[in-house]
């Protein structure tokens, strides 16, 4: 017989202010230890024999033991640190099935992140060290191959602004929308997520920004990679963190934690298959968001619910709209409970932690309910779905349908050649400093792919006014002539 994982405790913790008002992130995940343990019972201590933690801005090797020590757990838990490539979701869903199959009592989920403070070290010319922790954990948990090719690197660097663009002018093209409206619908979307986030007592932003403070390019609002400006990206500087309690419903009981302090997962679907983005066959639609989001919706429609909130991983504007794509909902302000990464907080690798014990928080006060939560990992590479709710529905079920989008969708090949004609499939354009830009190309000859760039200023001007996307373009090493 499968045992019952439930949620017991939860914690968000957020700083704001000088250098000396605020903690590195190892003292942020143990405040938010600390107060998941009160939201539960301080027994629970007892009982939790694993420490997930995504790896984050950070250099601690293993914070996990050093939190167990330091909150005195009787259990000398496992620890585990995922690094970047890794979803978030994913460490979840490890602890749920470890739960469900009784291999473990509970776990503890904990993220934390400190740029915040190490910005107001640069901003106070202070010196900002962290505790040194060089102790391994007992396992890394890492991805099976790089997230981007060398190709790509090469033109778009490891930051990720310049791939999700190239994605977004992709579903922009696809789903014929002109380049004027579409910028309008992404500003007055961010306008609504920022008012919630202003609202959101965890949220790290407290300003209403107006449309076209998001959709013009200024001083606070820098141009990142066309169409997106920094109101559009994910807000990395902040001093946040948050842990999760899940446990064995017989502990629960044992502990006599309160019915109205328990949430259940009921459904969660991976996608981890890795293809790089100028390999997928099609640059802003995937097969595996497809399937992962078709299993959660069966089970909804099997219990005879509708999914009552959201909260879609929103690094970029164009996640949302990929995510709501999926799950056939309108993209509205419905999308969020927290306000987005771009107000509420989106730290390095562990904003899933933060999202989900937000939609526990709801779930706690109205248990009829249920809600989904959405993950990526990469540039869109991976993505997940995690289904909620305030009373128990059903024995949580699991799939991975990376095989499955092995099986039947192939990595489209790379062009050599280094002059020719080939069809714009995409494009980007970014500041290479203040003076000039680059725009960087998506291409597509003889059913193979090429990345091309162009430095020209006119061709550039006209790329943000007008669609270049389908173009024919001819290049001599790999340059637009």
């Amino acid at each position: 017989m499968k045992h019952v994982p439930v949620v017991v405790g939860i914690a968000d913790i957020q700083q704001k202010g000088k250098f000396e008002d605020l903690d590195e992130a190892l003292l942020l995940m143990d405040r938010a230890t600390k107060a998941a343990i009160k939201d539960s019972s301080k027994e629970i201590t007892n009982y939790i024999d694993e420490i997930r933690t995504p790896k984050g801005y950070w250099a601690y090797r293993d914070p996990g033991k050093w939190i167990a020590n330091n909150n005195n757990f009787k259990t000398d838990p496992k620890t585990y640190v995922s690094k970047i490539g890794i979803l978030q979701q994913s460490l979840f869903n490890e602890a749920i099935k470890n739960i469900q199959n009784g291999e473990i009592n509970a776990s503890l989920i904990v993220g934390g992140e400190s740029r915040h403070k190490l910005i107001q070290s640069l901003k106070e010319n202070k010196n900002y060290q962290e505790k040194p922790l060089i102790k391994n954990p007992d396992f890394y948990i890492k991805a099976d191959s790089d997230l981007n090719l060398e190709e790509e690197v090469e033109q778009l660097t490891k930051m990720a602004v310049g791939y999700y663009a190239i994605i977004e002018n992709a579903y922009r093209h696809r789903k014929k929308i002109n380049i004027h409206d579409h910028k309008n619908i992404l500003a007055n979307l961010y306008k609504e997520f920022s008012e919630i986030a202003a609202n959101n007592k965890y949220g790290w932003s407290d300003i209403n920004h107006k449309s076209t403070e998001i959709e013009t390019p200024s001083v606070k609002n820098k141009y990142q990679a066309f169409p997106y400006n920094k109101y559009h990206c994910t807000s990395w500087n902040v001093n946040q963190a948050s842990a999760t309690i899940i446990c064995n419903e017989s502990i629960a009981d044992k502990l006599s934690i309160p019915i109205n302090k328990r949430v259940y997962p009921v459904a969660s679907s991976e996608n981890n298959a890795m293809t790089a983005l100028i390999q997928r066959p099609n640059l802003s639609s995937y097969l595996g968001m497809n399937l992962a989001a078709d299993f959660i919706q069966k089970i909804v429609k099997k219990n005879k619910q509708a999914i009552n909130y959201y909260d879609l991983y929103s690094c970029f504007p164009v996640a949302i709209e990929m995510f709501a794509e999926s799950l056939q909902i309108p993209l509205n302000k419905n999308c969020t409970i927290t306000g987005g990464m771009s107000f509420a907080g989106g730290p390095l690798n562990h904003y899933v932690l933060t999202s989900t014990n937000q939609m526990i928080r709801k779930l706690r006060t109205m248990p009829e309910k249920i809600g989904l939560i959405t993950g990526v990992s990469g540039v869109m590479t991976k993505q997940s779905y995690a289904l909620w709710s305030g009373k128990f529905m059903q024995d949580f079920k699991f799939i991975d349908v990376t095989n499955e989008v092995i099986k039947f969708e192939k990595p489209i090949n790379l062009s050599f050649k280094n002059s020719g004609t080939a069809k714009i499939i995409s494009y980007t354009i970014i500041e290479e400093n203040i003076k000039f830009k680059k725009a960087i190309i998506y291409g597509e000859i003889n059913k193979e792919r090429i990345i091309l760039s162009t430095n020209n200023k006119k061709i550039i001007k006209d790329m943000e006014i007008n669609e270049w996307i389908g173009k024919e373009v001819k290049f001599i090493d790999r340059s637009l002539v």
